[in-house]
């Protein structure tokens, strides 16, 4: 490899950063990606591909299990096999991966398998050998999974594992114990419940999917209980003991401690970002109270001039559609342009368990806190037709009207394709369209998207089939 000089030079090939690189060779520089394992990063190999490709599987387990007589289908007993499943998720993740090596390839982009570090605002070693940046250097090293050490649960890979052991195991445990019940602990609670495991999902705020609206996290509460999941939320882990072949949780319940035994136990319940030992202290790039790199919102240059940083490691929220968009937004402000600001009040976020839920804006309880004067339309999937027709009636859309002038304020989906449907009313919402403005919009029948204009409409006061 020796010593090259490139104008961009990206430490991290994630969702942020090979996006990054592929808009800075459009805009007719030279740049240069080093990444120490597989293009594509935790979101491609280790997190959201693979997890929906399980999350493919436990739906169609589900779905032939419950619903096959219904539907005229003949079928034997189900019988389910996480290896299985877990192999195909990996075909489906080295796809993905491969198909960034070749997005590479196509943009004329340079990949440096290795460890990059900073060694100056303009320089990055990678083992022996420096790389030279005329224009750039983006930190775009990601984050990891992580456990409780302080409660017992460090992660040992075997019986207190994280998402990156659980996409890799052969079989489905016994039982399954899942401290976390954000998006990550929700989606493996869905897999390996309905491949066949005991899942006991733990939570230490009052509910689960805690940011989102609660009356989504209800819906999804009351879908998993009703599926057999455990459920306990506002749960405080006070202890772990860990043995060769299970774990054993104490946890406080409303003052009174109850014991969780499991086979395993995953780990979701945050993530640590990676910025130890890539020269930050020795350049100067100083970090935020909360651990994250500090950046300029605006042109997302940390404290040293020259030297960037985006994706998770750049603050929150943690998402890999977040990341993608800071990554072409430096590159354009890297190559001199001035690219309109990210709205990072517009990132949607969703969770991928059956029913999804999708959500833009703010919860309900945020809009009562802002004390902003708003007006709530909803309307149920039990109500509308395609959802009847496809025996998806669990949840519904619902959207928070600010009453003087009609803006979005918040809207939230929780539907078997609430993933897909939000994005009618993130365009809507980052367009300042108002609900008025959503109504105009002939929407499709019979569809499920129908659901969002007559939550548009019942924030008017004039639903039509409620």
């Amino acid at each position: 490899m020796a010593n090259q000089s490139f104008d961009v030079i990206i430490i991290g090939g994630g969702p942020a950063g090979y996006p990054a690189a592929i808009r800075a060779s459009q805009l007719g520089l030279t740049a240069c990606v080093v990444e120490r394992d597989k293009l594509g990063g935790v979101c491609v190999n280790i997190g959201c591909i693979p997890t929906k490709a399980l999350l493919h599987s436990a739906a169609m387990a589900n779905s032939i299990r419950k619903e096959a007589k219904e539907l005229g289908i003949e079928v034997g007993e189900v019988k389910t096999d996480y290896g299985v499943a877990m192999k195909r998720s990996r075909k489906v993740a080295e796809q993905n991966s491969k198909g960034a090596e070749f997005l590479m390839k196509k943009n004329k982009v340079t990949v440096i398998k290795g460890t990059g570090v900073l060694a100056s605002a303009t320089t990055v070693k990678v083992g022996d050998d420096v790389l030279t940046a005329k224009k750039g250097i983006v930190l775009a090293t990601g984050s990891r999974t992580k456990g409780i050490p302080p409660v017992g649960l460090a992660v040992n890979g075997t019986t207190v594992i994280t998402s990156d052991e659980a996409l890799f195991l052969e079989t489905a445990p016994k039982r399954l114990a899942i401290v976390g019940a954000g998006a990550v602990g929700c989606e493996f609670a869905d897999i390996f419940n309905a491949f066949g495991s005991e899942v006991t999902l733990i939570e230490a705020l009052p509910r689960i999917l805690p940011i989102e609206d609660a009356e989504c996290s209800d819906v999804i509460a009351k879908s998993y209980k009703k599926r057999g999941i455990n459920v306990l939320a506002g749960v405080k882990v006070v202890k772990a003991d860990v043995k060769a072949a299970e774990v054993s949780i104490t946890v406080e319940v409303g003052g009174k401690q109850e014991t969780i035994t499991a086979d395993k136990v995953l780990m979701a319940a945050g993530r640590a970002v990676n910025t130890e030992a890539i020269g930050l202290e020795a350049v100067g790039v100083k970090l935020t109270d909360r651990g994250f790199i500090q950046v300029n919102p605006a042109t997302l240059e940390t404290t040293v001039k020259g030297v960037y940083s985006i994706g998770d490691v750049a603050g929150p929220p943690m998402l890999a559609h977040k990341g993608t968009r800071e990554g072409i937004h430096v590159a354009e402000v890297i190559a001199g342009h001035h690219p309109k600001a990210i709205d990072y009040s517009n990132v949607p976020s969703v969770t991928y368990c059956h029913p999804e839920v999708a959500s833009i804006g703010l919860t309900e309880e945020q809009a009562k806190e802002q004390k902003l004067d708003y007006q709530v339309g909803r309307f149920p999937f039990s109500a509308n037709g395609r959802a009847r027709a496809s025996n998806e009636t669990d949840g519904f859309v619902k959207i928070i009207r600010g009453k003087k002038y009609g803006e979005i304020i918040g809207a939230h989906i929780v539907s078997g394709h609430a993933s897909e449907m939000i994005h009618e009313l993130i365009l809507a919402r980052t367009n300042e369209y108002t609900v008025e403005e959503v109504d105009l919009a002939i929407h499709a029948h019979p569809t499920l998207s129908e659901a969002i204009a007559e939550a548009a409409l019942d924030s008017l006061g004039r639903a039509v089939h409620i």
